[in-house]
Order: structure tokens, then C-alpha cells, then sequence
């Protein structure tokens, strides 16, 4: 009755997880370049309870009595989804968007509070008061040579190749890459990326288009049933937690009486 409780409280647990991760999509339905992400659920390794309590040569099944008894299920993985979004023609100059998986390099402060590369699908950029290339929030887009300044009264013209022009002469081309495993990439916040070694980058083989934004890869009806999936899979395991409550309440009355 005690490992019911513990199998059904670690359910809820889980559950509340997966609400963060869908409650995290469905805010960032709006949100340029964003990527969809999804809970991974996973059975809780019944290696650890037989390496503590099993006696040598003793297996699951004879450790267990009568079969094996889950130990129920844990996020073991949080999967993002790299599809590409719709694009949305703006007509902004420094609007751009990227065709094929690729990202823009920025320098961001991580949470160390160090200047990091990081990477983003985000491509509504500004100028700062220094005529910088930045983010909305204030990081530097970086170029071949670090970070980007526009110079003053001109056009300014980014081709496919993301080769940065302004009235016709080139000034630096935009710090565009790709990973051979994405899924070597970690979400840091702010709709951004870090990389792990084992990413593996490789030239970016898209275009930029420039005056386009592409919108969240989120399905807001999708991640709606998600939620409702989640919340009737948390009320099941909540119940459970109640009626293994008020069985060993009631095995522990009626052991007193005897």
C-alpha cells in the first residue's frame, strides 16, 4: 500500500511536468521561431530497488512475490520539435527568417552571467543606440567578425546567403549555423539554444529571407487535448493516492483492534 502511494504521488509528479512543458507551448504559441517541445515519459528503473534489496542470484519476479509490480513513470527526456513554422511577410528590413535548420549565432549572458554563444530562430532584429545589430532583448547578432554595426543613412540589403549590404557594399555577412543532432541542443530561455559538444555544427545550407519572421511550430489544438490528457491522468493518479490513504488507514485500525 506505502509503494501504491509513492507510485501514484511520482504519477502526479510526472503529470505536472508534462502541464509545465504544454503550458510552456501553448504560451509561446505567438512567440517568432519558438519551438514546440514534448515530455518524455519513462518506466522507473526497477534496477535500483533489486540492486538494494535483492539478495544475490535473486531475480525481479521472485523479489516481487507474484510478477513484476511497476514502479511507475518519470520525465526522463524533454524531445524539441525542429520542424519549421509558417512565414509571415512583414516587410521589416532587419525582419528575417530561415529556411532549412539553421540558426542565427547571438552573444548572450548565461546563467553564469558569462557572454555566450547561443542560437536562435528569432530574426526580429533592431538597432541599439550604437547602430548594433541586437535582438529584441538586447543581444548582439553576430557576423563573421563579431558583432554587426550598421552604418548611418543607407539602404540596407541582406541576401539569401545572409551577405549584409548597405547602398551596395557589403559590410559583413550574418553568423548562420546548423547541428548534425539537434537534439544536442538545450533550451536556456528567451527562445534560445546552447550547444553541447556533441552537436556537431556544420554550415548552414538555407536561405535568409529577408522582410519575413517565421511564426511558433506550436499546434495550439494539439497541445489543448495534451493539457486535457494530462489533467484526467493527474485527477486518476490524485484518486489513487486517496484510496491508498484510506486502505492503510484501514489496515492500521483494524491491526489496533487485534
Amino acid at each position: 500500500m506505502i509503494r501504491g502511494l509513492y507510485t501514484s504521488a511520482m504519477g502526479m509528479t510526472t503529470q505536472m511536468q508534462r502541464l509545465d512543458v504544454v503550458a510552456n507551448n501553448i504560451a509561446n504559441a505567438n512567440t517568432t521561431g519558438f519551438r514546440s517541445a514534448t515530455a518524455v515519459q519513462q518506466s522507473f528503473p526497477d534496477l535500483l530497488m533489486q540492486s538494494m534489496h535483492a539478495y544475490p542470484g535473486e531475480s525481479a519476479d521472485t523479489m516481487y512475490g507474484v510478477g513484476r509490480a511497476s514502479l511507475g513513470v518519470t520525465v526522463s527526456d524533454v524531445h524539441v520539435n525542429f520542424e519549421s513554422g509558417a512565414f509571415r511577410q512583414t516587410g521589416g528590413t532587419l525582419d528575417l527568417a530561415l529556411s532549412g535548420n539553421g540558426f542565427f549565432a547571438i552573444n548572450a549572458i548565461n546563467r553564469e552571467g558569462e557572454v555566450q554563444e547561443m542560437f536562435t530562430r528569432n530574426g526580429a532584429f533592431t538597432l541599439d543606440a550604437n547602430r548594433t545589430l541586437v535582438t529584441m532583448g538586447g543581444q548582439h547578432v553576430l557576423g563573421q567578425g563579431g558583432s554587426i554595426t550598421i552604418p548611418d543613412n543607407g539602404e540596407i540589403y541582406i541576401n539569401g546567403n545572409g551577405e549584409i549590404f548597405v547602398d551596395g557594399d557589403q559590410i559583413d555577412t550574418l553568423r548562420l549555423v546548423s547541428f548534425e543532432n539537434l537534439q544536442s541542443l538545450r533550451q536556456h530561455g528567451y527562445n534560445m539554444f546552447t550547444a553541447l559538444p556533441t552537436a556537431g555544427e556544420i554550415p548552414f545550407d538555407g536561405q535568409v529571407q529577408q522582410g519575413f519572421l517565421e511564426s511558433s511550430n506550436v499546434n495550439v489544438v494539439r497541445e489543448m487535448v495534451e493539457m486535457i490528457n494530462v489533467s484526467r491522468a493527474f485527477e486518476i493518479n490524485q484518486r489513487m493516492v486517496t484510496i491508498h490513504d484510506g486502505t492503510l488507514g484501514q489496515a492500521v485500525s483494524e491491526i489496533a483492534r487485534r
